[in-house]
């Protein structure tokens, strides 16, 4: 894909960060969906950190061919990163629709540790749904000083959402029913 200058991605950015983030939200508030129950779903939580392993892998390789100068196989790995970062996505979604939540069990400081992992990663997994596509956006229309600017932020944010998310599924796990 040939980087355009002329085009905005400014309202497609706006719009999809709202709808993602508000269809996460929104899942926490629906009751549980009715007449799925017939289907095992418990696969789903492991997909997700799959999913998730990928998308880190994905965002190192990147990062890695990038100090490389190496722009095709960056750009490369940052679209395979959106994809499993996708993939994660609906997974997500059907998941929580489609279930209850699961209630954490550990106890004592591990307790103190989950929540800690799990809070900022929650608040980070909302802020990188505007940072991904940004920093893509600024890439695909060389603006490549803006790029690098919002990417040195982007990256790690990323990176340390897509590792506590498995973090946090190692967790959960033994509690999922």
């Amino acid at each position: 894909m040939a980087p355009t200058q002329e085009r905005n991605y400014t309202p497609l950015i706006v719009t999809l960060s709202i709808a993602i983030n508000a269809l996460v939200a929104i899942l926490f508030f629906l009751p549980e969906a009715e007449g799925l129950d017939h289907i095992d779903w418990t696969i789903l939580p492991m997909l997700n950190a799959i999913f998730n392993s990928f998308t880190f892998v994905f965002l190192l390789a990147a990062l890695f061919f990038i100090k490389q100068r190496n722009i095709r196989m960056h750009r490369n790995f940052i679209f395979a990163a959106f994809a499993s970062t996708t993939l994660f996505l609906l997974s997500y979604v059907t998941y929580h629709y489609a279930t209850e939540s699961t209630a954490y069990g550990g106890e004592g400081a591990l307790r103190y540790v989950y929540f800690f992992i799990l809070i900022t990663h929650i608040l980070l997994a909302i802020a990188i749904v505007p940072l991904a596509l940004v920093t893509t956006a600024r890439g695909l229309t060389n603006q490549t000083a803006k790029h690098r600017k919002i990417a040195r932020w982007t990256m790690p944010i990323w990176l340390y959402v897509s590792l506590t998310g498995v973090v946090v599924y190692l967790m959960i796990s033994p509690y999922y029913a």
